[in-house]
C-alpha cells in the first residue's frame, strides 16, 4: 500500500508550502496570511521510485471552541492523522516555541504514531542548532531544520518520514507503471459563496470531507476528492465561491477566483449551484457565462429548495428561464444538500452531460441531419447567392463541434445558426452540453 503522509501544524508555519514541495505542483494556495487552508488537500508525491500519498490540513487547533469555524478544521485534521501512517509535525522556528505547539505535541505523543518534527523557515538564522534547542522539550525526538519556501533540507524531512515506516526503495524492475485516467469524470461544483456546495459534495459521499460551515467564503481552494459511484469513477471539485469583482479586495480571494475558473476550464461536468433564497443574481448569470464560453458540460441545481414557499418558487422558476436563458440546453434540478433531497436525478443529469459532451457525431448522419434542415428552412439569400451547405463533420469533443462546409456561408445568419443548432441537438440527443457550429466556405476558384 502507498504510505500516507500528513502535514500538521499550528496556522501559517508552510504546510501547505511544504505539501506543493512534496507533490512538485501548485495545488495548495499559498500565502503569508494565517488560516488560509481549511480542507484536506490530497496529493501524490514520489522520492525516487517510492511513491507516497500527502495531506495537507488547515491549522491545528486542538482547543478550539464549539460552533466556530477552527472547531471544522480540526476535526479535518483529526481525520487526516488518523488517515495517515506518518505525520510531519511543523513548527515555525524563526516565531518560536508556542503553547499550541505543546498541545499539538501532546495529541501526538497520545496517538502513539511515527511523528517527525520539522522546524521550518530555518534559511538565513545564525545559531545553528541553538535556533533548535527549545524545540526538543516536545518530546517527538529529532528535531530537522528546512526551509519549504527555498526548498533546503525538504528531502531531509521527507526521507525520515519514509525511513519510519520502513519504505524502500523498490527495485528498477518492479516499479509500477502509473496508472492513467481512463474513464475518470472531473466534476466541478461552482456557484456564489455559502450556496451549500461543500454541504452537497458532503451529502454525495456520506461524511463531512469538507468544511461546511454557516459564514461566505468558509472554502478558499479548489479541493478534489476522489469518488466512486454504480462503477464510474469521479473526481469532485469542490471551488470557492465567486462574488462580484468589485466586492473581491483580498488578494487570497482572488487567488481562489483563479483557482475556481482553472477548475472550471479542466473539468468535464460543471454544476453550477444556485441559492434558493437568494435568487438567480447577476453574478450566477457571470458564472453560468463563462462555463459556457469554457464549452463545459453542465447541469444546473437550486439548493435550499426546502426552505422557500411556493410563491418564491414560482418566482424563482421565472428568474432561471429569463436571466439564463442561454442555458436552456442544461437540465435544472431543485435539491436540498442539507437533507439529501433530489440528488438522484441531479447525477443521472450529470452523467448524461458528460455523455453527450463526449458523444461521437459519425459523418454521414451529421450531413444527413443538414440536408433535412436545409430541405425544412433554406438560409436567407444573401445578395446575389443563396448560401449552400454541402456536408457536416465532427470537429472535436467536449464541446462537441459540428463543422459544416459549403458556398457562400458568410451570408449565414446567427438565427440560422441557431437553427442548425437545434436541429444537431434533437437528433443526437445532445442535452447538457454546449454546441459550436462552424461554418467554412469553400474558395472560388473562378473569383479573380
Amino acid at each position: 500500500m502507498t504510505p500516507v503522509i500528513a502535514l500538521v501544524g499550528r496556522p501559517n508555519v508552510g504546510k501547505s508550502t511544504l505539501f506543493n514541495r512534496f507533490t512538485r505542483s501548485r495545488d495548495a494556495i499559498v500565502a503569508d496570511f494565517a488560516g488560509l487552508t481549511r480542507d484536506r488537500h490530497y496529493g501524490t508525491g514520489r522520492l525516487g521510485r517510492r511513491a507516497f500519498i500527502a495531506i495537507d490540513t488547515g491549522g491545528f487547533e486542538p482547543q478550539a471552541g464549539e460552533g466556530s469555524i477552527y472547531r471544522e478544521m480540526a476535526r479535518q485534521t483529526r481525520q487526516a492523522v488518523a488517515e495517515a501512517d506518518v505525520v510531519i509535525f511543523l513548527v515555525d522556528v524563526r516565531a518560536g516555541l508556542s503553547a499550541q505547539d505543546h498541545e499539538i505535541a501532546e495529541y501526538l505523543r497520545q496517538l502513539g504514531k511515527p511523528c517527525v518534527l520539522g522546524a521550518n523557515k530555518a534559511e538565513g538564522l545564525r545559531g545553528g542548532e541553538s535556533n533548535l534547542a527549545e524545540f526538543y522539550e516536545l518530546g517527538l525526538g529529532e528535531v530537522l531544520p528546512l526551509s519549504a519556501a527555498h526548498g533546503r533540507g525538504v528531502r531531509a524531512v521527507l526521507e525520515a518520514a519514509l525511513d519510519a515506516l520502513g519504505v524502500e526503495e523498490p527495485p528498477e524492475d518492479e516499479d509500477a507503471p502509473e496508472e492513467g485516467e481512463g474513464g475518470l469524470i472531473r466534476l466541478a461544483v461552482a456557484g456564489r459563496p455559502n450556496v451549500g456546495k461543500s454541504t452537497l459534495i458532503n451529502a454525495w459521499l456520506g461524511e463531512e470531507r469538507l468544511v461546511a460551515f454557516d459564514l461566505p467564503g468558509t472554502t478558499r481552494d479548489a479541493i478534489t476528492v476522489p469518488f466512486e459511484r454504480e462503477g464510474q469513477k469521479f473526481e469532485l471539485i469542490d471551488t470557492a465561491g465567486l462574488r462580484r469583482k468589485g466586492k473581491v479586495f483580498e488578494a487570497v480571494e482572488k487567488f481562489s477566483v483563479v483557482k475556481t475558473l482553472q477548475a472550471i476550464e479542466s473539468a468535464n461536468v460543471v454544476l453550477l449551484l444556485l441559492d434558493a433564497t437568494q435568487g438567480v443574481t447577476d453574478q450566477d448569470a457571470h458564472i453560468a457565462g463563462f462555463i459556457v464560453e469554457s464549452g463545459r458540460a453542465v447541469a444546473l441545481a437550486v439548493n435550499k429548495w426546502d426552505a422557500v414557499d411556493y410563491y418564491q418558487r414560482e418566482i424563482l422558476r421565472r428568474s432561471v428561464d429569463m436571466r439564463l436563458a442561454f442555458m436552456q440546453f442544461a437540465r435544472l434540478h431543485f435539491i436540498s444538500a442539507q437533507k439529501r433531497q433530489g440528488l438522484r436525478p441531479l447525477w443521472a443529469s450529470l452523467t448524461q452531460a458528460y455523455q453527450a459532451a463526449m458523444r461521437r457525431l459519425p459523418t454521414p448522419q451529421l450531413t444527413r441531419v443538414l440536408h433535412e434542415a436545409v430541405q425544412f428552412q433554406q438560409p436567407r439569400r444573401s445578395g446575389m447567392y443563396r448560401p449552400k451547405l454541402r456536408y457536416a463533420h465532427q470537429g472535436g469533443m467536449n464541446p462537441p463541434i459540428v463543422v459544416v462546409h459549403g458556398n457562400s456561408l458568410d451570408g449565414i445568419t446567427d438565427t440560422y445558426r441557431r437553427y442548425l443548432e437545434g436541429r444537431f441537438r434533437r437528433a443526437f440527443n445532445l442535452e447538457g452540453t454546449p454546441l459550436r457550429v462552424q461554418l467554412k466556405t469553400s474558395a472560388n476558384p473562378y473569383a479573380p
